[in-house]
């Protein structure tokens, strides 16, 4: 159940994979260099193995509670909280105008990475705070920034996003919630979310909601939407947390997993709001929040998945079971057979190719926010549904084989492998689901025709040419994959009828993650010379999992035919 900081793959990334590099030489992360990354990354490593994993299994086996209307969190989560806050790793991307470090939004992913590793249902809490520290940042009044981000940047107070409603769940749009103005600069908000994370906590001295609502002029759908920040407690004429808000915790959701994290039932009756941003622009505001979230959800699923491995790992090198293959060549543990060595080498490939797409995609934002650059902010674009959604299916996928690994005693609660793959469970759903992700990578991503995709096909193409003499066989292998890839692009953006694009959307996606997987892994090998434990990794990813693309390219490409052919009578049938 012990967990090891994954500072050593960091630094692997940050020198050989992702271009770090790049971040020290702009004016606003000058002084965020290597080794001051690292050093961040190695207190913040202590901090998850030392005061936040052993907490894990507290939050599964006495979970949150609502008691007399209050919720009570799991034990020892205050003081872990109180680590997280008190180390200023809640704002480490935040403006230091208000508090926060100022470092790049690539180290807060890293340290997020370990986190979720060490404490999932902890975690989310911080998560959610930071995404609105962003939020706010962008699109709030200068006088709610005063107030509300050194209160949420220090941890004194946390945030939460409350945007799902029982009838209006990924249809944003069909909410009912409304707001009326009160004529003083505040308003009225009245309704019910549901599936809020952290809704109500005892760690902290006040809790600020985003609420989506409409205002009586806003239109039908999402562009008739406004956001509203409404605190738990108001504030008073000193910023302090005063009397308490119209509103209140109905319920906490009973879970697969994550128990520790309250998931709220909250109503508002009445409720006092502040407007963030313009009015009936909510969305716009909102999605500054959701595409934070999307890929610290990401992150948070591969995360589960490291923990997972780590525990699987442990367990094949200790249990003793049969004669093993090996003989005195061994270990004499399941190790020596081949399948689990197969499954082990699986979750530690996948887990290198879903972390070096999260921190590139973390040093895209960096990128863009630091240059002004638009093909910057069209690759964090374009990656921020694969690494939602390849994330979260690494964190699945890894977790299932840490129980299989296990056998038997996988299935046993004590052992702790089974609450992995509960808890990682919901991340392919929030935050929209991993459907919705390969929809938006298919429609939105693609209205360029392609272009930021094409242009990252060119990096993985041009590394795997100037590889050629070294490594042939697999630089041969991501090269063609990648064409293979270009081809699938063109027949998406060819298509004209939506629902085509759609039908293939999910193993398109997929598709386009084991390519990019294999580009990261050859950079791998290419910093080690081919020889090491990370070239033999990037031969395993490329020899035995990126011939998956052609199945899922094949899907892609064909498109919605047959899928309505079979009546829901027939599917009953």
């Amino acid at each position: 159940m012990t967990y090891r900081a994954t500072t050593d793959d960091f630094q692997f990334l940050f020198d050989h994979v992702i271009g770090y590099d790049q971040l020290p030489e702009t004016e606003l992360f000058a002084d965020a260099t290597a080794d001051v990354a690292i050093a961040v990354l190695t207190e913040a490593g202590k901090m998850c193995e030392d005061i936040l994993a052993p907490l894990n299994r507290n939050g599964d086996l006495t979970p949150a509670a609502l008691e007399n209307g209050v919720v009570r969190t799991s034990p020892g989560f205050s003081d872990g909280y109180k680590a997280i806050a008190e180390g200023g790793w809640i704002g480490m991307a935040a403006d230091p105008e208000y508090g926060g470090m100022g470092l790049p939004l690539t180290l807060q992913t890293a340290v997020n990475d370990m986190m979720s590793a060490s404490c999932l249902s902890l975690q989310l809490c911080p998560l959610m705070t930071q995404g609105q520290i962003e939020t706010l940042e962008h699109h709030a009044s200068d006088a709610l920034k005063d107030l509300y981000l050194p209160k949420l940047i220090s941890g004194e107070w946390a945030g939460t996003m409350n945007l799902t409603e029982p009838q209006a769940g990924s249809d944003v749009g069909a909410l009912s919630t409304k707001a009326e103005d009160n004529g003083d600069g505040t308003f009225s908000i009245t309704g019910q979310k549901i599936f809020i994370s952290w809704g109500d906590n005892d760690i902290t001295e006040n809790v600020c909601h985003l609420v989506l609502a409409r205002l009586p002029d806003g239109a039908p759908g999402t562009k008739g939407i406004s956001l509203f920040m409404v605190p738990k407690l108001i504030p008073d004429a000193d910023g302090n947390p005063g009397e308490p808000n119209s509103l209140r915790v109905v319920s906490l959701e009973h879970k697969m997993g994550l128990h520790g994290s309250p998931t709220a039932v909250m109503s508002f009756e009445g409720a006092k709001g502040w407007l963030v941003g313009e009015p009936h622009k909510g969305m716009a505001a909102m999605f500054t929040m959701m595409n934070n979230a999307r890929m610290g959800v990401g992150v948070q699923g591969y995360g589960v998945g490291e923990r997972a491995y780590q525990e699987a790992l442990a367990y094949a090198m200790e249990r003793k079971q049969g004669r093993t293959p090996l003989g005195e060549a061994g270990t004499g543990t399941i190790i020596d057979f081949a399948d689990v060595r197969r499954m082990l080498t699986q979750m530690r490939t996948e887990l290198f190719a879903a972390r070096s797409m999260a921190m590139s995609l973390a040093l895209a934002i960096d990128m863009a926010r630091a240059t002004g650059d638009d093909d910057w902010k069209a690759r964090a674009a374009l990656l921020t549904p694969i690494v939602k959604a390849y994330g979260t299916e690494v964190g699945m996928l890894v977790s299932h084989l840490g129980v299989q690994v296990h056998g038997g005693m996988g299935f046993i609660e004590e052992t702790g492998a089974a609450q992995h793959s509960r808890d990682v469970r919901v991340t392919a759903i929030y935050e929209g689901t991993n459907g919705i992700q390969a929809m938006d990578l298919v429609g939105r991503k693609m209205m360029d025709g392609g272009e930021a995709a094409f242009r990252l096909l060119d990096e993985i193409e041009s590394q795997a040419e100037a590889a050629r003499a070294n490594f042939p066989n697999m630089s041969e292998a991501v090269w063609s994959a990648a064409e293979d890839l270009r081809e699938t692009i063109e027949w998406m953006v060819e298509q004209s009828d939506m629902q085509d694009r759609f039908a293939g959307a999910v193993p398109f996606l997929m598709g386009f993650a084991r390519v990019l997987g294999s580009h990261y892994h050859l950079r791998a090998a290419i910093a080690e010379g081919g020889k090491g434990p990370r070239s033999e990794l990037a031969r395993f990813y490329i020899n035995r999992l990126l011939p998956e693309h052609t199945a899922q390219f094949v899907q892609a490409r064909t498109g919605a035919a047959g899928l309505y052919t079979l009546s829901p009578e027939d599917l009953a049938s």
